[in-house]
């Protein structure tokens, strides 16, 4: 499988178009075949999106309100995979429209192809990416899991049958979308990340989710946040003693097979 291969989906809402237009030159130095995705207008479409959320426990899990931007981002990463799924690709690259492509993104974008048998979903970058643990390398880079954080949804690999499972697990929302994706061990996949990173999102602290400095943010009082601070702890347990389970920890540091077909 090569890059050619590849299902590649753009998310942009339509108002964004400097985005877009900022997106479509990087691709092109790229020499990437994509496709524009419509991203779900989380504003626009609020009623009938939380319809397919459970708002209590979004509250509850993530210690803040659920933003109309946090329903639209949710609803429009499942709608690729569900994109995907329909689809001939085996595997789907995924971007969001804040993505800012490293000189070696073709590179390590070619590696994390030869070795998908050591992934189910392998990032590209992160807004969080705590305590790593290295399940061997790939070239020249290292694939990790990660015991910490791992999020941040704005360019990764996923493919098409792993996409095709978890998605009956995905619905309805409670938390935010790449809170959910950190959920492996509920899951049950291989999240990894490509390091060192070949991207790098960039919204100028300008977002149509959280507004200009997350000023849309609201986070309850401290004692409110509680019950979300007990899971926060709780899921650092859980990754770890997944990935003790299924024989990610210990990590090494010797090169993993990959495979060309």
């Amino acid at each position: 499988m090569q890059i050619k291969d590849l299902g590649i989906w753009l998310i942009n809402l339509p108002r964004d178009e400097q985005r877009r237009a900022a997106m479509e030159i990087q691709l092109k130095v790229l020499g990437l075949r994509w496709q524009l995705f419509e991203a779900v207008d989380g504003k626009a479409r609020e009623n009938e999106l939380l319809s397919g959320a459970d708002e209590i426990a979004y509250r509850r899990n993530m210690g803040s309100s659920l933003l109309p931007g946090k329903l639209g981002v949710y609803a429009s990463h499942l709608a690729v995979w569900d994109a995907l799924i329909e689809s001939d690709h085996e595997i789907a690259l995924i971007l969001e429209d804040d993505v800012v492509f490293h000189e070696d993104f073709i590179e390590s974008l070619a590696t994390a192809i030869e070795g998908r048998d050591h992934w189910d979903l392998v990032r590209f970058n992160a807004i969080r990416a705590k305590l790593p643990v290295t399940q061997g390398t790939l070239g020249r880079y290292r694939l990790n899991a990660y015991v910490g954080p791992f999020t941040g949804n704005a360019c990764y690999l996923i493919k098409r049958d792993v996409a095709a499972r978890l998605l009956p697990g995905l619905r309805p929302q409670t938390r935010a979308c790449d809170h959910e994706l950190n959920r492996f061990f509920v899951h049950g996949y291989r999240q990894r990340g490509l390091e060192p990173f070949a991207s790098h999102p960039d919204d100028g602290n300008v977002s149509t989710i959280t507004g200009t400095g997350f000023a849309k943010v609201r986070k309850f009082k401290w004692y409110k946040r509680l019950p979300h601070y007990r899971l926060k702890a709780a899921n650092y347990f859980r990754r770890f003693f997944y990935l003790v389970k299924t024989g990610a920890l210990p990590g090494h540091t010797g090169p993993l097979s990959r495979r060309k077909d």
